[in-house]
């Protein structure tokens, strides 16, 4: 397993800094966002997986072949007082480290988890003091405030769509239906669930500043899915002017009445988003979906995005393989 942990560890380090920068700057995920997404959930997969793993492999080279032959000869160590000779320092050290690391990843993981839930349900409580239904569908609330304001907040069966009566009046009916498809679009895609696992990401990792580029990168990307959504109904010029009327609120009061949600992971800013001020990355966010709209690519060829969806499986066999082939590169 010598060369297995050296290689294991140059595609942690190529996945952690030149792949996601240059992604982070390519045209081509605004041609296909849904592929895009997949190749971003492959990096950072790949990457977590080839981290920890070189140093599992370093540490367990003395005693194994293979990742699960020097786990159960590490089992027998610690827990039937096997002797520990085979075992220099700098194995230990490896040892400890990706075990603090793994348990790191995935406390930050639970607590993220655990802060956005709490954040939904004190959200969720303010809703039901200062919000009122929108009369036309029972998972859309209305809440006062002038500036345009739209978001929605998962919870399962409990997932509300809110809307400011600033927005509703601003809007005309095409253009409100762009936005409650936009945001349902959100909601029916789970989005939440990837702006969580890649907060937790950059939570757990925050010098690493490629975490922060794939943290913006997602956040783009579900956007671009929501608005594709919404012009399977509505046309461009409809979800453009609702785009535009959504960032025109952007000198206005950020609180929207006290129960803005505080970030993107606490509910899906989808239009909302781009009257969160104007040096935030939502409306660099909505600039790029208008400019997406306005100026369209053809989408990627059919050949590419395979050539893509086999480079994730790729980038995420080649770390299993690595780790769990016998002598593989030994």
């Amino acid at each position: 397993m010598f060369w297995a942990s050296y290689l294991l560890a140059v595609l942690a380090i190529v996945l952690a800094w030149p792949v996601p920068i240059l992604l982070s700057k390519a045209q081509w995920p605004a041609r296909s966002p849904f592929t895009a997404m997949l190749l971003w959930q492959a990096i950072a997969l790949a990457g977590g997986l080839s981290m920890i793993g070189a140093m599992l492999v370093y540490g367990l080279e003395p005693i194994g072949d293979n990742l699960v032959a020097g786990l159960r000869a590490l089992a027998g160590m610690v827990l039937f007082s096997a002797p520990t000779t085979a075992l220099g320092f700098w194995h230990i050290f490896a040892l400890s480290a990706a075990a603090l690391l793994t348990a790191h990843l995935v406390f930050t993981l639970l607590l993220t988890y655990y802060k956005i839930q709490r954040q939904r349900r004190r959200h969720r409580e303010l809703l039901a003091l200062l919000a009122s239904p929108s009369g036309q569908d029972t998972g859309t609330l209305v809440i006062s405030h002038d500036s345009p304001v739209a978001y929605c907040l998962p919870g399962g069966a409990r997932s509300v769509t809110v809307l400011s009566d600033g927005l509703m009046a601003a809007l005309e009916p095409a253009e409100l239906r762009a936005v409650l498809i936009h945001e349902n679009a959100h909601l029916s895609q789970r989005h939440h669930l990837l702006l969580w696992a890649f907060a937790a990401w950059r939570q757990a990792l925050p010098w690493l500043p490629t975490t922060r580029l794939a943290q913006e990168s997602v956040n783009s990307l579900i956007e671009m899915l929501a608005d594709d959504v919404a012009l399977r109904t509505e046309s461009k010029a409809t979800l453009i002017k609702a785009i535009a009327i959504v960032a025109s609120g952007s000198a206005a009061n950020p609180e929207a009445g006290g129960i803005r949600p505080s970030s993107p992971s606490l509910a899906l800013s989808g239009l909302e988003a781009a009257s969160m001020g104007p040096g935030s990355d939502a409306v660099r966010t909505a600039a790029s979906r208008v400019s997406r709209l306005l100026t369209p690519q053809p989408q990627l060829p059919a050949a590419a995005r395979s050539a893509v969806l086999a480079g994730c499986i790729l980038l995420l066999a080649l770390p299993t393989a690595l780790l769990v082939v016998p002598g593989l590169l030994g």
